[in-house]
Order: C-alpha cells, then sequence, then structure tokens
C-alpha cells in the first residue's frame, strides 16, 4: 500500500530542515494558507467541491514517466505512449519505455518496468473512495443525489480491486477504512492478503451494490463519461469469467454466463454497425458501455504521432508483431495455415479477415492519401526513409484508434480527442461465449439467453464492415473454445486484454514464449516482394511465476516485510 513509513521520514526531514532555515523569521512567515490545493474542510463543506472530487477519482496521479502527454492516467493504461499490448504477442514498444524487461522475463521485485505503478496508484484510488466514502453523508444534498454518488465511488473502487486482483491475485481488501499516516501503520491487518476467493466475491457485493444505484442511463452532458449501472455489471461480467477461469478457479462458468445476461438484459447495447475502425473514433455509441471521453481542454498521448510510420513523422510506437498478422483468418474464415485457406504468402495481406487492416499498417496499406512503404531498398517507412529510429522493429506499424483526420505533425493540442472504451458490448457477447460453452456446449441456450456461445460469436463476426463468416455449424466444445479465444485475440486486440486473457487460460507459458516476430520485407525489380521472418525483440520469456506480478520491494518494506510476496520472487 502506498503509505511508506520511510519517504513519510524523509518528508519530515526536509520540513525540519527547512524550518531551521527560517528559524530566524518570524512565525507569522509560517502560518501560510496553501493556494495550490483544496483543502479537506473544502471538501467536506461544499458539496460542488466535493461533486468535482468524486469526478476526478475516475483519473489517477501520474507516478511513472511516459503515463500519458498532458493528462493523468485513467484506470487502464489505454492512451498511453507504450500500450499494455506491448507486454504481450501484440506488439512491441519501438523505444522499450520500461516495457523489454517484462518481453525479457527481468520482472522483479525491485523493476517491474511499467507495471511499477500498478498497487501504488490503486490503493491510492482506494483510500481516495473511502475518505469520499466517508464524507458523503455529512453533506447537505438530497438523498437521491448521495444514493448516485455512493454507486460511482463504489465502482471505481471496484474498478482499482480488479487491477489488484488480476495483476497480483488475492490482495489486502481495506473495506471503507480511511488509512492515516498517524495510525498504526504496523498494524498487521493492514497487510493481510485475503484469498482470491474472498477478494472475488467483496467485489461482487460491491458492485452489485453500485449497480443498483447507479442510472441506466447518463443525463446531461456533466455526466457523460461516468458510471452507470450497465458499466458495473460489465466490471462484473469480466471478473465472473475471471474468476470461472483455469489460472483463478474460484468461480463457476454458470456465474460468469448470468453476469454477461445481466448486462445484455438490459437491452441498452449493441453491436456498433458504422464500422469496426470508426468504433474506436466515435463518443458515445450505442456499443460503448464505459469509455473516457476527452475534450481539447484534456489532450492525452497523440496517437498518429506515438504510433505512425517514420515517413509521415510517426515514431513506430506500439509496433505489431508477426506473432499478432499470422493469426487473422482469411476472409472465407479459415487460418492461413489450412491449405484450402487461399492464402498466398507472395502476397500475405490479401483477403484476410477486414479486422486486420483496420488493426495493423502493413506493406502496401492505403495511408493519409498515400500507402505505407516498409519495404527496402528505399521504403519511405523503412530504416531507408526519415528518421530511421522511428522506423518500426517489426514491419508493421499500428492503425486501430488512429483517426486520419488529426494531423500527424505538431499535433499538440490538435489531435487526441479519440475515446478510450473501457467495456463495450463486443466483450460481454464474447464473456458470454465463453462462459456459455464451458458450461452448456456451443449450441445450448442458456435459461434466461435468448441465444447460445455460437450465436453470440456470430453477431460480432457479422458486424457491417467485417462480414465474416459464420462458425461452422456442429463444433465441439473444444472447437468453440477455440474459436472464441481467436475472436477475442483479433476483436479485442490493443484493448488490455490479451495480457490478461493468456493468463487466466494458462497459455501464457506457449504464447509469451515464441519469440517476438517481424519481417523484412524487400522489393525486387519486378516490384513484387519478398517476406523474409525476423526476430524483432530478442531474449522473450516467460516464467512460471510470471502469472502473476511481484507485489513493488518498497512496499514490502514499508509493511516491514509483514506483506507476503507472490511466489517465486
Amino acid at each position: 500500500m502506498k503509505y511508506n513509513k520511510s519517504s513519510y521520514v524523509k518528508y519530515l526531514l526536509i520540513m525540519i530542515s527547512g524550518m531551521s532555515a527560517l528559524s530566524a523569521c518570524k512565525k507569522d512567515l509560517l502560518n501560510v494558507t496553501p493556494t495550490d490545493r483544496i483543502s479537506t474542510a473544502a471538501i467536506e463543506s461544499d458539496t460542488t467541491i466535493f461533486e468535482a472530487y468524486v469526478t476526478n477519482r475516475y483519473i489517477g496521479a501520474k507516478l511513472q514517466d511516459k503515463e500519458g502527454d498532458g493528462s493523468n492516467p485513467g484506470f487502464g493504461r489505454g492512451f498511453e505512449y507504450s500500450m499494455w499490448s506491448s507486454v504481450t504477442d501484440e506488439s512491441i514498444y519501438n523505444n522499450d519505455d520500461n516495457t523489454w524487461l517484462m518481453q525479457r522475463g527481468q520482472l522483479a521485485p525491485e523493476n517491474l518496468g511499467i507495471a511499477g505503478v500498478l498497487w501504488g496508484r490503486s490503493y491510492r484510488s482506494i483510500r481516495e473512495c473511502n475518505y469520499a466514502l466517508s464524507v458523503l453523508p455529512k453533506l447537505s444534498m438530497s438523498a437521491g443525489h448521495k444514493t448516485h454518488l455512493e454507486g460511482e465511488l463504489k465502482f471505481i473502487r471496484a474498478f482499482r480491486y480488479q487491477d489488484l486482483i488480476r495483476n497480483y491475485g488475492g490482495v489486502v481488501l481495506m473495506g471503507d477504512q480511511v488509512v492515516d499516516l498517524t495510525d498504526n501503520l504496523q498494524d498487521p491487518a493492514l497487510y493481510k492478503r485475503a484469498s482470491l476467493s474472498d477478494c472475488m466475491k467483496y467485489v461482487y457485493a460491491q458492485l452489485d451494490d453500485a449497480a443498483s444505484k447507479l442510472p441506466v442511463d447518463n443525463s446531461g452532458t456533466w455526466q457523460l463519461g461516468r458510471a452507470t449501472k450497465g458499466a458495473a455489471l460489465a466490471l462484473k461480467s469480466r471478473l465472473t469469467l475471471y474468476a470461472a477461469s483455469p489460472l483463478y478457479n474460484v468461480g463457476t462458468w454458470q456465474d460468469a454466463v448470468t453476469a454477461a445476461q445481466a448486462v445484455i438484459s438490459l437491452n441498452k447495447y449493441g453491436i456498433y454497425q458504422g464500422g469496426y475502425g470508426n468504433l474506436f473514433l466515435t463518443n458515445e455509441t450505442n456499443e460503448a458501455i464505459f469509455e473516457r471521453l476527452y475534450t481539447k481542454n484534456a489532450p492525452h498521448t497523440a496517437l498518429e504521432i506515438a504510433n505512425g510510420p517514420n515517413g509521415y513523422g510517426g515514431w513506430a510506437g506500439n509496433s505489431p508483431l508477426q506473432n499478432l498478422v499470422d493469426d487473422y483468418e482469411m476472409d472465407n474464415g479459415k487460418p492461413i495455415t489450412d491449405p484450402t485457406s487461399g492464402y498466398n504468402a507472395s502476397t500475405p495481406y490479401v483477403h484476410r479477415d477486414p479486422r486486420f487492416s483496420m488493426t495493423v499498417l502493413y506493406n502496401g496499406s492505403s495511408y493519409r492519401g498515400s500507402t505505407v512503404d516498409s519495404y527496402l531498398p528505399g521504403g519511405k517507412d523503412s530504416n531507408d526513409g526519415p528518421s530511421n529510429w522511428n522506423t518500426t522493429k517489426t514491419g508493421y506499424y499500428l492503425r486501430k484508434f488512429e483517426n486520419d483526420a488529426y494531423p500527424l505533425e505538431n499535433p499538440w493540442g490538435n489531435s487526441g480527442f479519440q475515446p478510450w472504451i473501457y467495456f463495450r458490448y463486443a466483450e460481454i457477447l464474447l464473456n458470454f461465449a465463453e462462459a456459455a460453452n464451458e458450461a452448456y456446449g456451443p449450441d445450448a441456450i442458456p435459461a434466461g439467453s435468448s441465444f447460445s456461445a455460437a450465436q453470440a460469436v456470430n453477431m460480432i463476426r457479422s458486424r457491417t464492415g467485417v462480414n465474416m463468416p459464420a462458425l461452422p455449424a456442429g463444433l465441439s466444445q473444444s472447437q468453440m473454445r477455440d474459436a472464441v479465444r481467436y475472436e477475442r485475440r483479433v476483436e479485442l486486440a490493443f484493448e488490455e486484454h490479451r495480457y490478461y486473457d493468456v493468463r487466466r487460460w494458462k497459455i501464457a507459458d506457449v504464447t509469451e514464449n515464441k519469440p517476438a516476430a517481424g519481417v523484412i520485407i524487400t522489393k525486387k525489380s519486378d516490384g513484387t516482394f519478398t517476406y523474409t521472418p525476423k526476430v524483432a525483440l530478442d531474449g522473450r520469456l516467460f516464467l512460471q511465476q510470471h502469472y502473476w506480478l511481484p507485489i513493488p520491494r518498497t512496499e514490502i518494506q514499508a509493511s516491514n516485510n509483514q506483506l507476503q510476496q507472490n511466489p517465486g520472487y
């Protein structure tokens, strides 16, 4: 937890030395009211300030370099320079930014790379929510409004517990306790990790309570982007799916089906038919359940320059891996490894699942009125192009999330206004499909539902602009499991799911031990291309202890070694 005794002592020493330097000054000079912060007295007496305090719990303090540009982090990393995809087999981050050590299995309690702030930020936010919940009953506002705010705070707190649980396993449950530096920070209760089962049960209860207090719809522009009943139920759907998965094994697939059905039964959400690519550029679609919205007054990382091709002035940030590219089916629904699929290694990007070209920029992709030329020799988006230190190491660039209407060069203040979607309806359908298949099989329609696992997946594949063929009839449970995993792989690519999916399925020791693959594209004199495999980042490694993150050493030390470390570290 972020109550570091050594840091507190250091702070006191600084204060003491400062006071010594001022010892000759009048005491009145020390009696100054700070003007750079809001006092707790104001939060506890002014409902407008309290409301703003609650709203700001949807973001977090910047605790590490490269966590967004111009704004503070949200719940997940989201739109930042190095995305969470770059510690998976989806991409590598071109300039490292503390991701390569995770790819190479070099995680240690002393060095967690970009994962180093998850524990501290989560507990900081939990304490902030607990503080707000302790203040709320004392404020003068309508009972209905208090109920709404309570629901929001419990949802935010539950979201932070999600980040703790899915990264560390069983964690410390704080309840409603507000821990201060004046408390006994060596109390063993502050550092006792609950079981994974008890953690899940606690968060489920919080989400049920939050869902009962939150509205189905946000009304009024001031509430856009804030939690709703659907957001709370969607988070519960995700967590019940995790709980039933092999790594967790503390829940049932039937419970996961029920949780997904609760979102579906709201009859509020659907599959967006305005185009898969446009889904991530458009605010408040019918598919988005919970998203972070941005305006010119709250910019985030300009994705276009951070991830774009070097020939256009981009930095190649999160470069997709060949591992992901090879997993996209042909548009007839067959994998490229199937001899009857029609795949041609000489034209590898033709007739692929349409989501491929809306997710990945490849050699020959249409882009900003031209094409991506990542071939050698002479390709403008290769090492022969300008700013060649920003050339992709994999042969690919990120397409998803990027808006060509925004400037790529000098984008500051003129771009970065896409939403970041935390939950969307396609995820819920995939949660349902996976759980329903495991509990009942591919074609059974669970009680209370109107469709089967296979039908849920087909609703996603038939999205306008994607139009992938329906799954073959008569799939076995094992075949359906593979189909769901494929769908999550491509439909949810770069949305912070892959890291957790391969772990909860307990296949990370396979997927994360494959080389980080790329391609060298050579243009021949006749204008055709050859594609030669390469290793884009050497030393990729996953060990058994990496199914969970280590708790930072500083946190263990701050607890006087009472906080139990995860095995293997």
